[in-house]
């Protein structure tokens, strides 16, 4: 059924791009992040042997899942859990950008050792015809030690699970015979370590395996006039920082392709590190890097970042260490779906001590608050953006001089209005459009760019306060513990009435961003008809 569909993965009300289990009774777990299958596998394996079920756990994981320490934690509980469990590592030497780390050199290693694989097919078909069935367990024992003597130990090995490959993952015969020699091999754990080529078949994806990491349906673009993202301009920005200050140094988690730092990394290796599939210790890291004066920036997305909660409260917050969080994909993602969006930001780092939260409302905007926040030392920042191709600038942002990334602008002001839309980075230019639209119908709308989120601008709050009489707040973020609930704790005392927009307390599906921004009502349409509906008939008396 799924196989009619695949054509609409990724799209609104098609198929995830993603293992999903409410898509299919064949998905047995949801996956997004990396580093999951296995410790998912063992559980549903031990879950089998308590209800007296005899079958069998595959689990297929990427090499880049190794580098995840969710994994690692999973390898070693293996055999000290009594597993049987048949691991499938798909090898291609990427997870979405190049691996790295030690145990990727270990996976090269094994890799290349060619040697042994062709002493391999040399013996098996030597021996293909012989009748030595008595001296099986010798044989073994003898391609055993052979095999350590060619190649090495490995990780697995170590860790008392048997370890079988490397397999070409291209060659369908060699693939079922291993398979079938080893799917009745009950007594340990085991590897089956396949060798792939990303995007194998796709010449433009075997060419470009980072770029084409994700496919989706292609379609031409009918906005030629948008000529950035928020990620190139994040890029762009942090070289031209680096090249005026040598203390600035960039951490990613596999993501340096995604993040815009693809070039920074380029022009400045030893500033530069990814640490792979490693979240927590990456802001760790950030944070041991501020304690010698260095200037830390983590890119991370903001779905990742959810990993290193721990990590952000008591390294880096718990310290009022200087550590900038660089918020890629914050809001909804699009086609990655559920699993990406980055609707819980605001939320999580919210209620942490010492942390301060910025919202750019356009690329410039992002690049004015890495600039003006950078050399002020004030404990944790993060700066938040999303993934949105748009025009660099929007039309009202002040210039560097007049900027203060601290302070709330307002951006609309129709004469007369009573009401306020307080926006928050995405939000404003469409709560700016929705505001004209309401314009055209005689409801006048002020609107502004809340550019931070905490600490609040209060002395904007004061004005504001004193000039309106409803209130609205804007936010690409779950209304729970977001910014509209600041706003409303904030004001309870002075008996105005507020009407927080947000995502609601729910998950959000896959889809074009604007299908999806439009399905939780944060479109310029639903923004207007909400802010109409909430308003009434009093703003349009001045």
């Amino acid at each position: 059924d799924r196989a009619e569909k695949f054509k609409t993965i990724r799209t609104f009300g098609g198929i995830s791009g993603y293992t999903n289990i409410f898509e299919s009774s064949f998905d047995r777990f949801g996956a997004g992040h990396a580093g999951t299958g296995i410790a998912a596998a063992l559980g549903i394996e031990i879950g089998l042997k308590i209800l007296e079920d005899d079958s069998k756990v595959v689990v297929v994981v990427g090499d880049g899942a190794l580098t995840s320490g969710m994994t690692l934690e999973s390898l070693n509980h293996l055999v000290h859990l009594d597993s049987k469990m048949k691991i499938i590592l798909n090898d291609n030497g990427m997870a979405i950008s190049k691996n790295v780390g030690t145990l990727s050199k270990m996976l090269t290693s094994i890799r290349v050792k060619e040697r042994y694989i062709h002493f391999k097919e040399e013996i098996s078909n030597l021996l293909e015809n012989m009748k030595l069935e008595r001296f099986e367990n010798f044989l073994a024992r003898l391609r055993d030690t052979t095999k350590h003597f060619m190649m090495g130990g490995n990780i697995f090995e170590d860790l008392g699970i048997k370890y079988f490959g490397p397999i070409n993952g291209h060659n369908l015969e060699e693939m079922i015979d291993i398979f079938e020699k080893t799917k009745n091999m009950d007594q340990h754990p085991l590897v089956l370590h396949i060798i792939t080529k990303k995007g194998k078949g796709f010449e433009e994806a075997e060419q470009d395996p980072t770029i084409y990491h994700g496919v989706e349906i292609r379609t031409l673009s009918n906005d030629p006039e948008k000529v950035t993202t928020y990620s190139k301009t994040f890029g762009r920005t942090m070289e031209d920082l680096a090249e005026k200050d040598d203390n600035i140094v960039v951490i990613v988690a596999a993501m340096a392709e995604g993040t815009g730092l693809r070039n920074f990394f380029k022009k400045y290796p030893n500033r530069s590190f990814d640490l792979g599939i490693t979240e927590p210790s990456c802001v760790t890291f950030a944070g041991g890097l501020a304690t010698k004066g260095l200037k830390p920036v983590v890119a991370i997305y903001s779905t990742f970042l959810q990993r290193a909660f721990d990590q952000i409260i008591h390294d880096i917050a718990l310290q009022n260490l200087d550590v900038i969080f660089a918020i890629d994909r914050a809001g909804i993602v699009g086609k990655d779906g559920p699993t990406h969006h980055g609707m819980f930001d605001i939320s999580y780092l919210r209620c942490i001590p010492n942390m301060k939260i910025f919202s750019p409302a356009s690329p410039k905007e992002l690049e004015m608050t890495l600039k003006k926040l950078v050399n002020i030392q004030m404990g944790p920042v993060a700066i938040r953006y999303p993934r949105e191709k748009v025009n660099y600038q929007i039309g009202f942002e002040q210039d560097y001089e007049k900027f203060d990334p601290f302070k709330w602008q307002k951006v609309f002001a129709p004469s007369g209005s009573r009401a306020a839309i307080l926006a928050v980075g995405s939000m404003v230019e469409r709560s700016v459009k929705a505001a004209k639209k309401l314009l055209e119908r005689g409801i006048k709308v002020s609107v502004y760019n809340c550019r931070v989120v905490k600490p609040l601008d209060e002395e904007a709050l004061k004005h504001i306060v004193e000039e309106f009489d409803k209130i609205i707040t804007v936010e690409e973020n779950v209304l729970n513990g977001g910014f509209g609930e600041a706003i409303l704790r904030r004001l309870a005392k002075y008996g105005k009435e507020i009407l927080t927009m947000g995502i609601e307390d729910h998950f959000v599906t896959h889809g074009d961003r604007e299908e999806l921004l439009d399905l939780v009502g944060l479109s310029v349409d639903k923004i207007s008809q909400k802010v109409k509906g909430f308003c009434g008939q009093i703003l349009s008396k001045n």
